[in-house]
Formats: C-alpha cells, sequence, structure tokens
C-alpha cells in the first residue's frame, strides 16, 4: 500500500488510472460530536446512534455511528490523498454506490480510508471511461467496518491536436 501520489502534480485522466493499487489516508476518529451533527443533518436519529441506554441493550452493546456518516467521512477521506487531487479533477459522474458495514463504527474509532481503482472501461466513448473504485474504512484495529464499490465516468485524455 502506498499513501503518496504518482510523481508530480499533473492531471491524470481516465487512462493514467492506477490500477489495482491502494492508497491510505491518514486517520479521523469518531466523536459523538460527529453522530449527533450528522442526526441533525440527515435527520437519522435511530436510537442505536443517539440513545446509550437503548442502544446498550441491543446486540450491538453500545452506540454506533449511523453507516452513511462512515460512508462520507471515508469519501472525504480519500478524496484528500494526493493521488485523489491529481485524478479527481477528471471525474465527471457517479454512475453507482454500493455499500456494506461489515462491523460497527463507535465513538472514540480512528477509520483510515483507502482507495483502490479496481476496473477501467472504455466503452465506446471518446471522451469518457467508467472506472471502477473501491472506497473501505477500516478502523485502529484494521479491521473494515465500511466497503463500498462505486462507478465513476471519467475524462479521457485529449487528443493532441
Amino acid at each position: 500500500m502506498t499513501s503518496a501520489g504518482l510523481g508530480d502534480d499533473s492531471p491524470l485522466y481516465f487512462e493514467d488510472i492506477p490500477l489495482k493499487q491502494v492508497f491510505r489516508s491518514t486517520g479521523r476518529t469518531i466523536t459523538e460530536a460527529d453522530i449527533v451533527a450528522f442526526a441533525g443533518l440527515s435527520a437519522d436519529y435511530n436510537p442505536l446512534h443517539v440513545d446509550e441506554h437503548y442502544a446498550a441493550a441491543t446486540p450491538l452493546g453500545g452506540r454506533v455511528a449511523q453507516g452513511l456518516l462512515v460512508l462520507a467521512i471515508a469519501t472525504g477521506l480519500t478524496t484528500r490523498l494526493p493521488i485523489y487531487a491529481r485524478i479527481g479533477t477528471s471525474v465527471r459522474g457517479l454512475r453507482t454506490v454500493n455499500c456494506s458495514w461489515p462491523q460497527p463504527t463507535r465513538i472514540g474509532d480512528t477509520l483510515y480510508g483507502e482507495l483502490q481503482y479496481t476496473e477501467a472501461d472504455f466503452s465506446g466513448d471518446s471522451e469518457l471511461g467508467e472506472a471502477t473504485l473501491w472506497r473501505n474504512a477500516r478502523n485502529q484495529d484494521g479491521v473494515v467496518v465500511m466497503q463500498s464499490e462505486w462507478k465513476v465516468l471519467m475524462l479521457r485524455r485529449p487528443k493532441a491536436d
């Protein structure tokens, strides 16, 4: 795994996608304030997130972060990676996102985002290609707490005149 970009700071296009490399972000600790603020923003006041007494009596044994909060934080962490600073300017649209949360994220957990481009489909378009990427979140123990597969449209390298 690497946390660096690929050399210089020039923009990257669809043809430059670094397939199969895993890029890892710095960490970010989940706080009670994150969960409460996200509940207010999203209106997700499920008692598993905001009611400690209720959540303690469930199989989870306590409050957990909203799944979409974990997705949002992992996305933010990976968009701050040097590789994404170079390749993100070529993204032209989101096709799909599929997520799962194999383990809960708790207050005090530190999340690390992982970004990996797994496929590149030219799809016959002279200006755009479709890239498949994984954005995952691991906690401080290396346990995957969120995994997501994204399909995005990206600019192809402009043809020389």
